[in-house]
């Protein structure tokens, strides 16, 4: 208790913060209400490092997926396979690689802008990436999913089975998260 008060004396009572939300080096700090007191540099830092480990799960399946789909081609059932299924192999394996590519974009990102003192900006248009391989990666489950399930089963129900599960990506990836965000934050 008397370090505090010393530390506070020292400091001006307020923890070495002035009434316009300064540190004691002099940076401003975010104050956004979320309990944080950090610069926009370190926010940026934080947000950064929270999303490379978020891309490592996403990299990680996107990549085993897509070189399992590159390999299919050279097998010799691909080769009895009819047109539409080709197809849908044909799609699958480009969402895949645009899924690998936007998963992938925000570590060349960070490569090209790295100690440009464009940190908040980078982080910014690194989540925009992920959030659009997630979108891709998302069709190519879907797709790989209905390309099996069809070369697995001519049953009519394929179909139901593919949009039952694609159901439960959206809600798992995007309906119950945004409820959360909605039901339990008030701003963005």
């Amino acid at each position: 208790m008397g370090a505090e008060n010393e530390d506070r004396s020292r400091t001006g009572g307020d923890g070495g913060r002035s009434e316009e939300g300064r540190s004691r080096t002099g940076r401003s700090r975010t104050g956004r209400g979320d309990g944080r007191n950090e610069t926009e540099n370190e926010r940026a830092d934080r947000r950064w490092q929270e999303l490379i480990q978020e891309i490592r799960v996403a990299q990680t399946g996107v990549q085993i997926l897509l070189g399992f789909l590159l390999t299919v081609v050279f097998t010799p059932h691909f080769q009895g396979l009819g047109q539409t299924d080709k197809t849908i192999y044909i799609v699958t394996v480009v969402l895949g690689s645009l899924a690998t590519g936007a998963l992938i974009g925000p570590v060349a990102f960070h490569r090209i802008v790295s100690g440009r003192r464009v940190k908040p900006q980078a982080v910014v248009w690194a989540s925009r990436l992920t959030f659009t391989g997630i979108v891709l990666l998302l069709a190519t489950l879907v797709s790989a999913l209905l390309l099996i399930l069809r070369v697995a089963t001519d049953d009519a129900y394929v179909p139901w089975l593919v949009a039952g599960v694609f159901a439960w990506y959206l809600l798992c990836w995007f309906a119950l998260p945004l409820w959360v965000r909605f039901r339990y934050t008030s701003g963005p």
